[in-house]
């Protein structure tokens, strides 16, 4: 790298590292403002909810989305601070059943996060979900269904306590922040062949080729029968056919059976 090369990224490197605490710092401000709203009785007021209880509350929350999740998620940053794997592997079978049963599940992750994710599918984008990459997060997130945020105490590790913000305006400006690195962010999916069938849609495949119905295969999948259905459009889509049964014969030529 030739220093021309080395400055630039440096002062990219510097940039994204003042975003990102600027970012940190307007959170930590909406959050004070909520909490003297609050206590005004004009807002809804944040719950903390202690380390020992932040697996079952965070699982809890996951299983009443029904439309979306949003989330700013980073495994490696976890592991490097501490946090015991089988926690990430508990989070990881959260995910794995939000990203079979909500429609949207987005989350935004590092590259470096998604390496090291790898044996344990805390990000589930290969299972349905949708993700971007972006050089480092901003700070941990989830928001369900645009009306309730999760938030660690310190930004950074769910495992050290958990804030459940129901306060709209906050959520509402958190939903814009992710938003935001969303439509900035890399596809992890983009340099996958054409040619090659996603791993979440394999079952999808089967099913069809199979004949089920859409009841049997959702039950078969352990999907939603709105999850599934919305699964074959995605697969009819990507083999470009005008019907299930064209699916099938698309898929046959492309070797996917």
């Amino acid at each position: 790298m030739d220093r021309g090369t080395r400055q630039a990224a440096q002062a990219t490197g510097t940039a994204a590292a003042a975003k990102r605490e600027d970012i940190r710092e307007a959170v930590a401000q909406a959050l004070d403002e909520s909490a003297f709203h609050a206590n005004q009785g004009i807002r809804p007021p944040t719950l903390v909810v202690p380390p020992p209880q932040v697996g079952h509350a965070a699982a809890r929350f996951s299983r009443t989305a029904r439309h979306e999740m949003l989330m700013f998620d980073d495994p490696s940053g976890c592991l490097d601070q501490g946090v015991p794997e089988r926690k990430l592997v508990h989070v990881a079978n959260c995910m794995r059943g939000a990203a079979a049963q909500v429609p949207a599940v987005r989350q935004i992750t590092s590259r470096q996060g998604l390496l090291r994710d790898a044996p344990i599918g805390t990000i589930a984008w290969q299972q349905g979900a949708h993700a971007r990459l972006i050089p480092r997060i901003p700070f941990r997130l989830s928001v369900i269904d645009r009306t309730v945020a999760l938030l660690p105490l310190d930004l950074d590790v769910f495992y050290n306590g958990m804030l459940v913000v129901r306060d709209p305006v906050v959520v509402a400006a958190l939903v814009r922040v992710h938003q935001g690195w969303w439509s900035s962010g890399e596809d992890p999916g983009a340099d996958r062949p054409a040619h090659e069938l996603p791993g979440y849609l394999a079952p999808v495949l089967g099913c069809l080729t199979e004949g089920l119905t859409d009841a049997a295969a959702a039950a078969r999948t352990g999907l939603s029968r709105r999850t599934y259905a919305r699964r074959v459009s995605e697969l009819l889509a990507l083999l470009g056919a005008a019907s299930r049964f064209q699916a099938g014969v698309l898929a046959a030529r492309r070797g996917w059976l």
